[in-house]
C-alpha cells in the first residue's frame, strides 16, 4: 500500500485544485467578454499578471467592468499561489531517475511528470502493466459477454489524479507529438474522438509503467508501431 499521507504529494494535489478554480474563473470571464464584446480573449492574456487586458474591453459598462476586474484579480491571485506551490515542490521534492525519463513521454511536462511520479509511488507495487493501467483508470470497467454488455465495475477504483494526468498527456501529446497524433488519427478513423483519446491515454499509461520499471526513456517506435 502507498502511504496515505505525503506532504509533497498533497501539496501537488492542492495545486491541481487551484488550477481547476482558476480555469473556471477564466472560462466565466471569457464568456462575459464573448457575450458583451463579441470577442474571444486568449487564455494566456487572461492569466497574464503584468498587464490587465480585461478592463479596456468592458469599460463601457460599470457593472461589467467591476465583474471583469474582480474576476481578473482572483485569477491573478490564484496564479501567484500556483506558482508559489510549484516553486516549493520543485525545491523540496526528491527527484528520481524515473522523473527525468517520464519527461520524455509525449505530452508530459514537469507538473505531469511530478504528478505521475508522486501518485504512482514505488512502481514495484504493481506486478504487471495491466495492474498499473487499471490503477490509473485507463481500462474499461464494462463487463462484456458474447459481445453484449453485462454490467459495469466501479469506475472510481484506482487513482483519479493519475487518470487526470494521463488524460492531459494524451491531449497534449495529440497536439504536439507526431507519433501520438498519428496513432490518435488512426483510432479516430475507426471509432470516435472519445475512444481515440482514451486509447491514447491507455497507451501512455502503459509506456509510463515500463519507463519507471526499467528506468529507460520513451521509445516512439515501440509504443506506436501498431
Amino acid at each position: 500500500m502507498y502511504p496515505k499521507e505525503d506532504p509533497i504529494r498533497d501539496l501537488l494535489r492542492k495545486r491541481g485544485h487551484l488550477v481547476k478554480l482558476r480555469t473556471s474563473l477564466i472560462i466565466s470571464l471569457q464568456n462575459i467578454i464573448s457575450r458583451n464584446c463579441g470577442l474571444r480573449l486568449n487564455v494566456n492574456k487572461v492569466k497574464e499578471l503584468k498587464k490587465n487586458q480585461v478592463s479596456p474591453l468592458l469599460e463601457a459598462n460599470d457593472d461589467l467592468a467591476l465583474a471583469g476586474d474582480v474576476s481578473k484579480e482572483a485569477i491573478d491571485f490564484l496564479t501567484r499561489k500556483i506558482r508559489k506551490i510549484e516553486g516549493v515542490i520543485v525545491e523540496k521534492v526528491e527527484v528520481k531517475d524515473s522523473y527525468r525519463y517520464l519527461l520524455t513521454l509525449p505530452g508530459v511536462g514537469k507538473i505531469l511528470a511530478l504528478t505521475i511520479m508522486l501518485e504512482t509511488g514505488p512502481i514495484s507495487r504493481f506486478a504487471k502493466v495491466g495492474n498499473y493501467v487499471s490503477y490509473c483508470r485507463k481500462v474499461s470497467s464494462q463487463w462484456i459477454s458474447n459481445e453484449k454488455a453485462k454490467g459495469k465495475g466501479n469506475k472510481k477504483n484506482g487513482n483519479k489524479y493519475l487518470a487526470w494526468a494521463f488524460s492531459e498527456a494524451a491531449e497534449l501529446g495529440r497536439r504536439y507529438h507526431s507519433g501520438a497524433r498519428a496513432y490518435y488519427t488512426r483510432k479516430m478513423q475507426r471509432t470516435n474522438f472519445m475512444v481515440a483519446h482514451s486509447a491514447l491515454a491507455h497507451k501512455l499509461a502503459r509506456a509510463a509503467y515500463y519507463i519507471m520499471r526499467d528506468q529507460v526513456p520513451f521509445s516512439s517506435e515501440k509504443l506506436f508501431a501498431s
